[in-house]
């Protein structure tokens, strides 16, 4: 009885493990990669011209968001939590550019992407922070679903 008992345990992390080794058969790392470097490329783009809406353009709606004042909600909610901070003059006082940047699978169609943002210049000092991002695949492309800033 024990040894059946063993055999189904083991059975079921077998096909565990192999599931999840097919889940992410879906990803495919150097054009999915780039085109999620793509996305970022669009929203430092976007900041840089003081262009709000393209910087938003990289979350899905029901995006959350964890910066310095906890969690937030919706592209509403990070659009919010942008102008009260770097563009609370109506655009930002710095240019970002992104470093670092790796980004893998957690899925077919998930993928985390990690780095450092850093936003330099209009007379103020330098700032840096790192990033952890979760990305869906969606009709209109890669989208975040999560943003972890600091």
């Amino acid at each position: 009885m024990m040894r059946r008992v063993l055999v189904v345990a083991a059975s079921s992390i077998v096909l565990g493990c192999a599931g999840q080794m097919h889940a992410n058969s879906g990803f495919q790392a150097a054009s999915d990669a780039a085109a999620i470097k793509a996305v970022f490329d669009t929203t430092a783009a976007g900041w840089n011209r003081g262009e709000l809406p393209v910087y938003l353009s990289a979350y899905v709606d029901t995006a959350t968001a964890m910066g310095s004042t906890g969690l937030v909600r919706g592209v509403s909610g990070i659009e919010g939590q942008m102008k009260g901070g770097f563009w609370r003059t109506g655009r930002p006082a710095q240019v970002l550019s992104y470093d670092h940047l790796e980004i893998r699978p957690i899925g077919p169609d998930q993928a985390i992407a990690t780095g450092q943002y850093i936003l330099t210049g209009g007379g103020l000092r330098d700032r840096t922070g790192w990033f952890s991002t979760i990305w869906v695949r969606t009709a209109a492309g890669w989208r975040m679903v999560h943003d972890h800033s600091s």
